[in-house]
């Protein structure tokens, strides 16, 4: 495969509070894929940060009685630590607030100003503070912010602008060439429909009634605001106009920017138009992923509905957390977290379907064969449709994958369990032990821990702690843990010895005991 690199980022997140799950699911997601596309033998890079700029981060500052810079830092620390805890395999970790980003800002700034991309002038619009962005009176819904429905306020000053309007041409044929560049299909529509086709508003990029900023070099009493800044990330971290490059001649163009749906015009509208005027290629893909809510809406520290992703870590372990996260989210719609659900899906998926059929093979294999795998027998028509089956959801698998459908890629690996614990059913090996049929027990005990080995390899990318118990139980060694061997059936050595006792991945929970708990966490 060609230049078998891939680079993926989450937003840069805005540090204006602790982290819950919604925002957990974007580094978890891109976590995913990272580890997917490593296990096929890319070279990967995997950027996630914060963006620490702008009037909020100040106004939260001041309202906790820290300065900005202050604030940031113990936000930045808190970050870390959570993604430490939650095992995500990100390369970098970028602040806006860092010496090496903000000397790529002034650089890409100088460039638009050299090209004539930015003019000074005078802004007077409808801000919303939440957001950070400025919006026309038509832009508005029902008087209020369109993206965040919070309450707006008129305000005037000067500024630099951006000229969007020189790129709409450009940037109405980029995507008539390129119709896969956002997904889901719904949110380019949004944001074509909405934003582009009727033309495009010159962008305000600077502002003087706060200084929480990078100062523009050329005028420094206007600061840079939220999007000039904030986007750069993605090329900073590699190190775009330094010394050092060489991590942006390698990785850049991005293969994927995972960002919430909430932010896809700023990231579908702006950052091309950026890139377009630097000169550069553009991203690959965008995807804009959709939220996670209660059943009374957004996650609010008002409503009493928050969860946090330590909690759920502490009480149930870090994969619980990442598989329900994975499966519950879907592609182009919004999920509703109920503390129900992420019991039943902790009972009856991880703990049920494939801790029991782990435990069952374990169990087996020990009982009959003195816990050996054996290699040599003769297959039958049952063996034949088991390994059929689970090659069709492989492929099935791989190809979700590759188009973002993370959710419906867990529900394949989840068919194979389920095909695998009928196998049992089907095969009756207790009824084959007790009459003896030595040779077609080996044949069966061999499929359940050959494909528990297939099942184990595509979990790395969601739950790799639960995965490597696996592998470790059934003692499979790193050779037969690669990606490559999916397409095989020859990984296991004859004579694999299983472990002699299996331990459970998963302890099945007290239904009424934990959705409780979660309940009043939640209040808390």
């Amino acid at each position: 495969m060609e230049n078998k690199k891939f680079y993926i980022t989450t937003p840069i997140y805005y540090p204006s509070g602790k982290f819950h799950i919604g925002t957990a699911y974007a580094t978890t997601l891109a976590d995913c894929i990272n580890r997917y596309k490593k296990l096929q033998g890319y070279d990967t890079y995997f950027l996630t940060g914060l963006d620490e700029h702008g009037q909020k981060v100040q106004t939260v500052a001041e309202g906790r009685g820290l300065t900005p810079q202050a604030h940031v830092d113990e936000m930045a620390d808190s970050a870390k630590k959570l993604w430490k805890l939650m095992d995500i395999s990100n390369n970098d970790f970028i602040r806006t607030t860092e010496k090496r980003h903000e000397e790529v800002v002034d650089k890409v700034v100088e460039k638009f100003l050299a090209n004539g991309d930015i003019y000074k002038g005078q802004y007077e619009g409808w801000y919303c503070m939440p957001c950070e962005n400025y919006f026309t009176e038509t832009q508005l819904v029902d008087g209020k912010c369109p993206d965040c429905g919070r309450e707006v306020k008129l305000m005037k000053e000067e500024s630099y602008f951006f000229n969007m309007k020189k790129y709409q041409s450009w940037l109405e044929e980029f995507y008539d060439e390129n119709p896969d560049f956002i997904v889901p299909e719904s949110r380019k529509k949004e944001i074509f429909n909405n934003f582009i086709k009727p033309g495009l508003e010159d962008l305000c990029i600077s502002r003087t009634t706060f200084d929480w900023g990078i100062k523009m070099k050329n005028d420094p009493k206007h600061v840079l605001y939220v999007w000039v800044d904030a986007l750069t990330n993605y090329i900073s971290a590699l190190g775009y106009m330094t010394e050092d490059d060489s991590l942006f001649k390698k990785f850049w163009p991005a293969d994927v920017h995972i960002v919430g749906k909430e932010i896809i015009r700023f990231h579908g509208i702006y950052w091309p138009i950026f890139l377009k005027a630097l000169g550069l290629e553009m991203p690959k893909k965008i995807y804009a992923h959709s939220w996670l809510v209660m059943k009374d809406g957004k996650m609010s520290k008002s409503k009493g509905n928050v969860i946090y992703p330590e909690t759920l870590i502490d009480r149930y372990g870090l994969d619980a957390l990442k598989y329900y996260l994975l499966k519950t989210m879907q592609y182009a719609t919004d999920s509703i977290f109920t503390p129900e659900d992420f019991v039943d899906k902790y009972n009856y998926d991880l703990c049920n379907d494939l801790g029991n059929l782990l435990n069952r093979t374990i169990g087996m294999v020990n009982k009959y064969f003195g816990g050996k795998v054996y290699t040599e027998f003769e297959e039958n028509e049952q063996d034949a449709e088991l390994m059929k089956f689970t090659d069709e959801q492989i492929a099935k698998f791989e190809k979700n994958m590759d188009e973002l459908y993370i959710s419906n890629a867990l529900s394949s690996i989840w068919k194979i369990i389920s095909r695998t614990n009928k196998y049992i059913d089907e095969t009756m090996p207790w009824i084959l032990a007790k009459e003896e049929k030595t040779e077609r027990l080996k044949a069966v005990m061999f499929h359940l821990v050959e494909n528990l080995r297939k099942i184990a390899i595509l979990l790395i990318p969601f739950i790799p702690q639960s995965a490597e118990k696996i592998f470790t139980q059934l003692g499979i060694n790193e050779d037969a843990r690669k990606w490559d061997t999916l397409k095989e059936n020859n990984a296991i050595e004859n004579g694999l010895t299983v472990i002699e006792k299996g331990e459970p991945l998963f302890m099945r929970l007290d239904t009424e005991v934990e959705v409780e708990f979660i309940k009043e966490t939640m209040k808390a």
